[in-house]
């Protein structure tokens, strides 16, 4: 994919500009990563009903696009960034959206076969990988602890893996899932921070020249874009296998599971990540993000019965803690 500079709209407001302090950065990744760790809890009814993660997916975007899309007509700031929007920038953010199809596709095949907690806490490497990206896109992490941290994060993945129960394990092709899902959404998260604004370095920034006329791309219409690209995908799967892409074909007990998953983990979830990563950067965004799994954790724990081995949660404290190491200094 080509890489361009981009960067945050300057003196033109748009619907998620709260003043733009790291505080609001920092309240909008909170919300997004309780969002998204709910994806795993809505998703288990769903497949309890007869549905797959396909037919998931179809209706998860379906779901989210509409509410984005929602979003950005009702608000005038979000139609003039979408009007500024050139048809280069459209076809980035369409490839974004094609890539996360990628990664939710992996994870929500796997989460057929892996509970919610174990795969909440394997996927939970891509915040170490985006820190290591990051040292060559974004804003760097300095020294040696990225890579102190990928080999923790690396060593807390194998204890998960390694310490679940033989009589209980899923099958290695979920774990595998998983695994790729992680690596997928950090690629997403490095490209989409880009995107929306993040530069290599405050030591090596742009010259002014370098900015003149770049484009600026603006939360609520790039996730809105995004998520449309990701339905078109679904859409086109969902009719190529047959899956029940209209709603007489929907079994009853799976609609408060798929309006859970569309809305709250997908717009809510996309919008506020898109608008919090854009005010304090990705890797620091993914460090906020340590809430994620043990958000899930325990609501999997108390609403499935869930429970991970002692193995496992060494792993899990590993995983966590290289994230931390890789992103305070």
């Amino acid at each position: 994919m080509t890489r361009e500079i981009a960067r945050p709209s300057v003196g033109r407001p748009s619907s998620w500009d709260l003043g733009g302090s790291r505080t609001v950065g920092l309240i909008l990744v909170v919300i997004s990563a309780c969002a998204f760790g709910s994806g795993p809890l809505f998703a288990k009814p769903v497949y309890a009903a007869g549905l797959d993660w396909k037919a998931l997916l179809y209706w998860r975007f379906l779901f989210a696009a509409l509410a984005s899309w929602a979003w950005v007509l009702a608000s005038p700031a979000n139609r003039r960034s979408l009007g500024r929007l050139s048809g280069r920038r459209w076809i980035i953010l369409g490839a974004l959206g094609v890539l996360y199809v990628g990664n939710t596709g992996t994870y929500f095949a796997a989460l057929e076969t892996v509970s919610a907690s174990l795969a909440a806490l394997i996927v939970y490497i891509y915040p170490v990988l985006v820190a290591v990206m990051a040292l060559r896109v974004g804003r760097p992490l300095e020294g040696r602890r990225p890579w102190l941290a990928l080999g923790l994060a690396v060593a807390g993945v194998v204890l998960a893996v390694g310490g679940i129960d033989p009589s209980h394990a899923p099958p290695a092709t979920g774990l595998a899932l998983v695994l790729a899902a992680g690596v997928i959404y950090a690629v997403w998260i490095v490209l989409s921070a880009h995107l929306g604004g993040e530069r290599r370095t405050p030591r090596d920034p742009a010259p002014p020249e370098a900015m003149a006329g770049v484009e600026e791309t603006d939360p609520a219409p790039a996730a809105a874009l995004m998520l449309t690209s990701a339905l078109a995908v679904y859409a086109i799967l969902g009719v190529l296998t047959g899956e029940p892409v209209t709603p007489d074909r929907v079994p009853a007990g799976a609609w408060f599971g798929l309006l859970g998953v569309g809305l709250i983990s997908g717009a809510i979830a996309m919008q506020t990540f898109y608008a919090g990563v854009r005010r304090i950067g990705a890797a620091r965004a993914a460090l906020v993000s340590t809430i994620e799994p043990v958000y899930t954790i325990v609501l999997a724990t108390v609403l499935f019965g869930e429970a991970l081995t002692g193995v496992q949660l060494i792993g899990g404290a590993l995983v966590i803690g290289a994230v931390v190491l890789a992103e305070t200094a």
